[in-house]
């Protein structure tokens, strides 16, 4: 089975939960991706995300200062983001739930 397609359908929620910690720009995320065991994310996939997120109304982004080079764009969560990351929350647990008591059924 290809992993990126797991992957895919748990992203947004993996994205909104790192903003919901506080502004963040994509660099960061990445970085927090990346030592949660999502090594192979790059820009090429968390941007057009980010630009989906913010679509919705689930982010803002604004532009701001970097202390290293040039302006960033910095991430933050809105109402509607909190309430789609808490009704993402319980489909997810929900998910694997059910996944696992059926994978694990028969498992000694």
């Amino acid at each position: 089975m290809d992993e990126s397609q797991m992957l895919k359908g748990i992203l947004e929620g993996c994205i909104l939960s790192i903003i919901a910690k506080g502004e963040t720009y994509g660099y960061d995320i990445l970085n927090v991706l990346e030592s949660s065991g999502l090594d192979d994310i790059g820009e090429g996939t968390l941007y057009p995300i980010l630009t989906r997120l913010e679509k919705k109304g689930y982010i803002v982004c604004r532009i701001g200062k970097s202390p290293f080079g040039p302006k960033r764009k910095y991430f933050s969560i809105t109402e509607l983001g909190l309430e789609q990351l808490t009704s993402w929350k319980i489909q997810y647990k929900k998910l694997i739930s059910s996944a696992e008591e059926i994978i694990w059924r028969d498992e000694v």
